[in-house]
């Protein structure tokens, strides 16, 4: 059945825009500030090994997103997925949760960015500057998805020009070629055990901040959508994702262990210390550079800007599929001359506006609680990849289908999206262990952690019994474009 174009998206992003997109997700705040505080708690090796584990399950998560994404591009990705391929209600509850997630994202990248800014201009009015970022990266997404595409480019180059100029100046340290003599692996065997300080349970907690720096990766599933060609441009992104994990995060973390003991008490700094020490900063203070600081405050506000960037372009897009969909309110499927989706986009914006507002008042109470609630919501979309992706390839063989008719396809299937759900649940379960540990169990803390769960599971249940949805069986699941049955 045809479709009019007009209220269809436009496919404007190039195969540079989707790579970039790619290489940029999950370059940011995590890798230049909390990959300091991942040696300081668990050591080298143990900060290492995390980053490795969550690397290979993020890896196998963007090869069945890629498989899925290649041959339906859905700027609903989530949520259309599910609903084919899973359930309605687990279909609305996967994009409700990922439009929450990355709206409230937008919020704490606004406080972020306050904080960032406060290094140049201590005495500035916070709202001011946040109501200029917010601004910013509205009119990004405002102008149209080329804007978006093209923002997000530049913002990946400066992010990863970075990281490559970092790797190289630690490298020619390392071996001794500037900044001192060379260095061997003193800071590995500190106190007998350096490699792996703190034990199973740091160890543990690196999980939780390691699976935090990743997200953002999946954003080239939504971006899919708006490729000009799919099927060429999200294989070749979804390929760089394992040689950008190791190649940004592990080599990255490796040089600054090397060069820089986990005992150093900068790397445990919080707040607008942890900007002016981060690990990046300190390497490149110890190699003679002046205005290191300077300059990595500007890469990690570049960095900020980014991810509230991508926040509101994604969700903004999930919204508009919804609505399409008859999962959210008909008016924000709405869709201006230049195919955004404008009323998405200003209800999403608003949002972050209001939850950065509610970060003032009563010490930043509700704020808290919605950042919590946030927090499980990058890896209940994980979850809900692996498990869209298991079925869809089941279906897909058990309607006939020859899997030569996939244009991407997904490398050790089973054990992929079997290994990335059973990570992906270990480290929600393990969210926050340490409120079992001690005397008392942390009751407050459980819940505050844990809230995201609850909601989510209501959503899905609330939706599942209004509706009478049921699981659907394999030989009914849809691969053609036809629109998903409303319920």
């Amino acid at each position: 059945m045809s479709q009019d174009n007009s209220q269809q998206l436009r496919r404007s992003l190039k195969t540079r825009h989707l790579t970039m997109i790619a290489l940029g997700g999950s370059i940011g705040t995590g890798l230049f500030l909390a990959s300091g505080g991942a040696i300081a708690q668990a050591g080298p090796g143990g900060a290492l090994l995390a980053y490795i584990a969550v690397g290979i399950m993020v890896y196998f998560l963007m090869t069945s997103l890629g498989e899925l994404a290649t041959y339906m591009p859905e700027s609903g990705s989530f949520s259309t997925y599910a609903t084919r391929f899973v359930d309605p209600a687990f279909g609305f509850a996967l994009g409700w949760n990922f439009w929450f997630n990355w709206a409230i994202t937008i919020a704490s990248e606004l406080v972020a960015a306050t904080l960032i800014i406060k290094y140049w201009f201590p005495d500035s009015n916070s709202f001011l500057w946040s109501f200029l970022f917010l601004s910013v990266i509205f009119l990004f997404n405002f102008l149209s998805v080329k804007g978006y595409g093209e923002s997000e480019f530049w913002f990946a180059i400066i992010k990863i020009a970075t990281v490559i100029v970092f790797l190289v100046v630690g490298v020619l340290m390392i071996f001794g070629i500037i900044g001192g003599p060379p260095v061997g692996f003193e800071n590995f065997n500190l106190g007998g055990n350096g490699a792996f300080h703190g034990g199973f349970f740091a160890i543990l907690g690196i999980f939780m901040a390691a699976g935090y720096s990743f997200q953002g990766t999946e954003l080239v599933g939504v971006a899919a959508g708006e490729s000009e060609n799919p099927r060429e441009s999200v294989p070749r992104a979804i390929r760089q994702v394992f040689w950008r994990i190791l190649f940004f995060y592990v080599l990255a973390i490796f040089v600054i262990a090397m060069l820089i003991p986990y005992t150093h008490p900068s790397l445990l700094a919080s707040g607008v210390d942890a900007i002016n020490t981060s690990p990046f900063t300190l390497v490149f203070e110890r190699a003679g550079f002046a205005f290191a600081a300077a300059v990595m405050n500007a890469v990690i506000l570049s960095s900020v800007l980014s991810a509230g960037n991508s926040g509101m372009y994604a969700s903004t897009r999930v919204l508009w599929v919804l609505a399409k969909e008859g999962k959210a309110p008909k008016f924000l499927a709405k869709l201006n001359k230049r195919g955004v989706p404008v009323n998405a986009l200003l209800l999403t914006s608003a949002v972050g506006m209001l939850a950065f507002l509610a970060s003032f008042f009563g010490d930043g109470v509700v704020y808290i609680w919605l950042l919590n609630a946030s927090g499980m919501c990058g890896f209940i979309a994980w979850l809900g990849i692996a498990i869209s992706h298991y079925r869809f390839r089941r279906a897909f063989v058990k309607q006939g289908r020859d899997l030569k008719e996939l244009p991407y396809r997904a490398r050790w299937f089973p054990f992929g999206p079997l290994f990335a759900f059973a990570l992906c649940m270990f480290v929600i379960i393990g969210q926050n262990f340490q409120a079992f540990i001690g005397d008392a169990i942390d009751w407050k803390g459980l819940i505050m952690t844990y809230i995201g769960l609850p909601l989510f599971l209501a959503v899905w249940l609330g939706y599942k019994l209004k509706h009478r949805t049921k699981l659907i069986p394999l030989e009914e699941c849809r691969f053609n474009d036809e629109a998903p049955t409303k319920l």
